[in-house]
C-alpha cells in the first residue's frame, strides 16, 4: 500500500493482473509436478499484481495443477484484503468456466487479454507486459532461479522475501 501511495495511487487497487510461472525444482523432494505446456518438472508460482506490477498475492503449488485451477487459488478470499479490486486481466490460459466462476465468487470481472490472430513472433500485449516484468524482478534473486525448497510454504516464503526486499528498496529510494 505504501509503494502505491508513494507512486501517487490509491492504497487499494481496483484492477489486477494474474499469471503464472513454472520453475524447475531440485531432487530435494517435496511436492512437484510436470507442467506439460512448459515441459517443466517442478512448481508453479501463481501471482496477482496491481496494474503497476506490485505483487498482491502469491500462491505456489505443484506444476501439474492446471492454470485455470490455479486462478481459483489466487482469487480465494482476495476481496477481504483488497475490497476495491474489481477487474482481473489474464491470458488465454485462464479461459473457461472454472476461472470465470472463481472470479465471480469474489465479485471480480475477468477479462482475457488475447494475442492478435495475425501476430507472428513476439507481440507486446496491453496489461500483460506488467506482470511479465514483475516475474523478472524476483528472478534476479539467485535463490528463486530454481526452486531448492522441500516445502511449498518455504518456497512461498522465499518468493515473498524477495518481493519484500524489492519493495523495501523501492520505498527507501524515494
Amino acid at each position: 500500500m505504501a509503494a502505491r501511495e508513494q507512486a501517487g495511487r490509491e492504497a487499494s487497487p481496483t484492477a489486477g493482473i494474474v499469471d503464472r510461472q513454472s520453475v524447475k525444482t531440485t531432487e530435494a523432494g517435496g511436492p512437484r509436478g510436470f507442467d506439460a505446456g512448459k515441459k517443466v518438472n517442478g512448481r508453479k508460482r501463481h501471482l496477482l499484481t496491481d496494474t503497476q506490477g506490485l505483487p498482491l498475492r502469491l500462491v505456489v503449488h505443484p506444476a501439474n495443477i492446471q492454470d485455470r485451477d490455479g486462478l481459483e487459488l489466487v482469487c480465494g478470499r482476495i476481496r477481504r484484503r483488497f475490497p476495491w479490486l474489481r477487474d482481473l486481466f489474464a491470458d488465454a490460459g485462464d479461459q473457461g468456466e472454472i476461472p470465470l466462476c472463481a472470479a465471480a465468487r469474489e465479485r471480480l470481472r475477468l477479462e482475457i487479454v488475447k494475442r492478435p490472430r495475425d501476430a507472428k513472433g513476439f507481440h507486446l500485449l496491453p496489461r500483460r507486459w506488467v506482470i511479465e516484468r514483475t516475474f523478472a524482478w524476483p528472478g534476479r534473486n539467485r535463490r528463486l532461479a530454481k526452486d531448492f525448497e522441500r516445502l511449498l510454504e518455504t518456497s512461498t516464503a522465499m518468493a515473498i522475501l524477495a518481493i519484500i526486499q524489492l519493495l523495501t528498496r523501492r520505498l527507501a529510494s524515494h
